[in-house]
């Protein structure tokens, strides 16, 4: 899979801008491995305030129990780049801002940081809506650190586009 292009990044977020607008809706963003960049994608588009929350970047363990709550102990027993940490996360940000529609990303962009259990690649990525219940996938990706991040940005939108359907 060839990483989306800045072009396909922004007609991806416009679109998704459209729809959190027309739903009346509210987005939130809490980032580990792409370090803001969905946040900088939904907030590119011309009247994201009207629908744009906020989004947090939390790359160590103290920043994700801090500014999200998530648990020491899911830390320890199961990494950064975990599905329990994905949720957390997700759950954090919806408890720790207005929206109504969260997504979270945490991940291995590389070069360095992976294991044989969590190879260069490895991201987390999970949704949520207000109220509802949150959702967790598993991504691989290939390619370097910048590919690894845009096609994490280009999940996670999509993800919220699915969230919203």
């Amino acid at each position: 899979m060839l990483p989306p292009s800045d072009a396909e990044l922004r007609a991806q977020a416009q679109a998704l801008g459209e729809r959190l607008a027309a739903a009346r809706e509210h987005v939130v963003t809490a980032e580990s491995c792409t370090g803001g960049w969905i946040a900088k994608c939904l907030t590119d588009i011309a009247g994201s305030s009207s629908w744009f929350d906020c989004g947090m970047v939390v790359y160590s363990y103290e920043a994700k129990q801090a500014m999200l709550g998530v648990r020491p102990q899911t830390l320890e027993e199961h990494g950064a780049v975990s599905r329990e940490t994905a949720i957390e996360m997700v759950s954090g940000a919806l408890v720790h801002s207005g929206a109504s529609v969260a997504v979270a990303v945490t991940g291995i962009a590389g070069p360095g940081g992976g294991s044989e259990d969590k190879p260069v690649g490895t991201v987390w990525i999970a949704w949520k809506r207000r109220g509802g219940y949150a959702s967790a996938k598993v991504f691989q990706f290939g390619g370097d650190r910048e590919a690894v991040r845009r096609q994490t940005v280009a999940s996670a939108l999509q993800g919220i586009g699915e969230l919203l359907a």
